[in-house]
């Protein structure tokens, strides 16, 4: 009996691939020479009809391929899966550098030294061998439990030879999630090291589906033995590799169907879904991204985003794919910036979280230089920008004097900068485009499309938007009445973004309720963004369908924007905007940046003890908020979208506490917990304010 999985597939099939029936096929191609809506004026994306017989034309494709999405490699069609990918790799680039790290055998740091594509063959070859040596078959799901560094990937890449499934746990899950993956996804291997290895332990009798523990960078005599009636073997990662040798298999290499990881969303709410994805499906992604962009086996990345997450997965499988270096962070993102000046890449793909870091860093630093100085800068950005915005090629004497000080700060040598997870303002984008002379783009996805849903194409200087679609994915608008959007609305057409093609996720593990929840009949994966179209075909993200609420007067609010805005206040870390249908007006929690609030004490002559006693002046607490009112005013948010009150915090929000996803979002429950009596204290300082203003009229 055919499965639910393989009739979606189906679905989405007969609506994006070519027709079998020549004359549906005939009547698209004439379609689309000939109609008024496929011309439209459109540069980024063309329009074409839901159903090619009849209907709305509201669907949106790539230009660059409008015929047919995209679910190979231009020029690698016979590349179907994840090991395919790396044979190519080894193939082609045996002897070039692959994978580096700075961390030595006894902890301590240096140059990177790196291990080439071809020993990175012999390591998977080797790992894979001693898994199937411990008796793993075909199909087992195994977990990796640890941060980035060359052993994750070539155990990656031993699953995709062996046609086992790979589980990414965050590292900085708590306990009751990680047993919650394990169990649901019946792992029978982790892979992990020291730190994870003590939580593991503290509920092995918990995950009954262990059988194997594979620690990484620790000798077997310093790992723990567990008594025999625990069924759980702990080894080493180098044992485990030794056995393999020993023991060298063949490989069982996977078809494009099979599934090639299943991917846990650690969601703002709710317990984690996983997200299955097929080797099809990361194949047709990567395939579409290196359509439009060109990379080579000179460049160089650096690898500090959660692997863990969709986005670095699809960062890695791209690097693979062009033969290029990854070098891997040190563990510490605060040794981040040594570890880029060491390595100095040519690739640097981040979240807008670290880039407003960045911006605001760069724009403290040059207020603080000095008239002379501010005025300089500010000449030299204006002049490159006009040369930006009208296609022309800048002075170099603005790089030499200004800004090649500034690319220093990521190694000097970098070519590509891309964000996403969220997005980034468009004042953020143009900063970066300026400041670092390069290619910066934006894209818009999420785990359930392995990542890429649309980019914005490298020619195309207009900020504020996230591009064209992806060449392996078609996208819709889907009309929300209850939020007054609709495809009819002027200027732009607005609805919920919809996404079809060979990028979208199987399902959720074994969670068919949800699964029908986001995929409809059709194939089209609901993905919950409120889009606009713009002029060209480019898509803009408005709003969130699930993270809004109401006012108590009605008005409705989406958060991240206003956090977005508000993150470019220069007393801002990070924000927590609330509201409530019980209340009129917002509150914010704001995380400050230190140093620039202990500036602004200094420069007022405001003594304190500690941050923490800082925050909680009344002072401090007024300059925060005039601040993010000037910056709410410039980005024009309406009346109500302003925080009326503001709680200052010392304290970051954080992965480890339980306020962030991986990819740092905020998880509102958790925040709303947290926070919960500033929160009530800021709504009755607001309260009383009211009624003694009531009184005074």
């Amino acid at each position: 009996m055919e499965s639910p999985a393989q009739r979606r597939l189906d679905v989405i099939q007969s609506h994006l691939l070519p027709s079998s029936n020549a004359e549906d096929d005939s009547f698209l191609r004439r379609s689309l020479t000939s109609s008024s809506h496929f011309l439209n004026g459109e540069k980024y994306s063309v329009l074409l009809p839901e159903k090619f017989q009849s209907g709305k034309w509201n669907v949106h494709r790539s230009v660059r391929s409008p015929l047919k999405l995209l679910n190979r490699f231009d020029d690698h069609p016979e590349i179907g899966t994840l090991h395919d990918t790396f044979v190519h790799a080894a193939e082609t680039y045996r002897d070039h550098n692959y994978l580096g790290t700075r961390i030595r055998v006894d902890g301590t740091v240096g140059e990177y030294k790196w291990m080439t594509y071809g020993e990175a063959a012999i390591a998977r070859e080797e790992i894979g061998s001693g898994l199937v040596h411990y008796g793993l078959k075909q199909g087992a799901c195994v977990g990796l439990y640890f941060i980035n560094r060359p052993e994750w990937l070539i155990v990656d890449h031993a699953c995709a030879a062996y046609s086992y499934i790979s589980v990414p746990l965050y590292d900085t899950l708590g306990p009751d999630a990680v047993k919650y993956v394990v169990n649901h996804s019946g792992i029978q291997t982790i892979f992990c090291v020291r730190q994870t290895l003590n939580s593991l332990l503290s509920f092995i009798s918990l995950i009954p589906s262990v059988h194997l523990i594979v620690v990484v960078g620790e000798a077997d005599d310093h790992l723990p033995s567990l008594p025999s009636t625990s069924g759980v073997k702990i080894i080493s990662y180098s044992t485990l590799g030794a056995q393999g040798h020993s023991n060298l298999q063949p490989f069982c290499p996977p078809k494009p169907e099979d599934i090639a990881t299943i991917c846990y969303t650690s969601g703002t709410t709710g317990k984690p879904k996983g997200v299955v994805l097929t080797h099809g499906n990361l194949i047709a992604n990567v395939a579409a991204f290196c359509r439009v962009l060109k990379f080579y086996p000179s460049d160089v990345y650096i690898s500090y985003l959660p692997l863990a997450h969709i986005y670095e997965r699809t960062n890695q499988i791209i690097c693979l794919y062009n033969g290029m270096a990854i070098g891997f962070y040190q563990g510490d993102t605060l040794k981040l910036m040594d570890d880029l000046a060491a390595l100095r890449p040519t690739i640097f793909c981040s979240v807008p979280r670290l880039y407003n870091r960045i911006y605001a860093g760069i724009t403290n630093a040059v207020k603080a230089s000095g008239t002379l100085k501010d005025r300089l800068f500010a000449v030299a950005y204006n002049s490159k920008k006009q040369a930006i915005m009208n296609g022309k090629k800048a002075s170099p004497v603005w790089d030499r004097l200004v800004f090649n000080k500034i690319r220093e700060k990521l190694g000097g040598r970098v070519r590509v900068m891309a964000s996403g997870a969220s997005p980034l303002s468009p004042e953020v984008m143009e900063f970066l485009r300026v400041c670092f002379g390069c290619i910066v783009v934006e894209g818009y996805g999420m785990t359930e499309t392995c990542s890429i849903i649309s980019l914005v194409d490298e020619g195309d200087s207009l900020t504020g938007h996230v591009g064209s679609p992806s060449t392996a994915c078609e996208v819709k608008l889907v009309d929300v009445p209850e939020m007054s959007y609709t495809s009819d609305d002027e200027p732009y057409p607005r609805g919920e973004i919809c996404v079809r093609g060979p990028t979208v996720f199987q399902g959720y593990y074994k969670d068919k309720a949800q699964t029908r929840e986001v995929i409809d009949d059709d194939g089209w994966l609901h993905t919950g963004d409120i889009g606009s179209w713009l002029p060209g075909g480019r898509l803009k993200i408005i709003d969130r369908k699930k993270n809004i609420f109401k006012l108590a007067q009605g008005e409705y609010i989406a958060p991240e924007k206003i956090e977005n805005v508000y993150a470019k206040c220069k007393f801002i870390l990070q924000c927590f905007i609330y509201g409530d249908s019980f209340n009129s007006s917002l509150v914010a929690i704001v995380a400050v940046e230190p140093d620039v609030l202990r500036g602004w004490a200094a420069s007022k002559g405001i003594q304190y003890e500690d941050l923490g006693e800082l925050c909680n002046d009344p002072r401090a607490r007024n300059a925060v908020l005039e601040e993010m009112n000037h910056v709410g005013r410039k980005a024009q948010l309406r009346g109500f979208e302003f925080a009326k009150a503001v709680t200052l915090v010392p304290e970051p929000f954080t992965v480890e506490i339980g306020l962030l996803t991986p990819t740092f979002k905020i998880k509102r429950p958790e925040a709303k917990a947290c926070f919960g009596k500033a929160i009530s204290d800021m709504y009755a300082e607001l309260s009383k304010s009211d009624r003694t203003s009531q009184r005074m009229l």
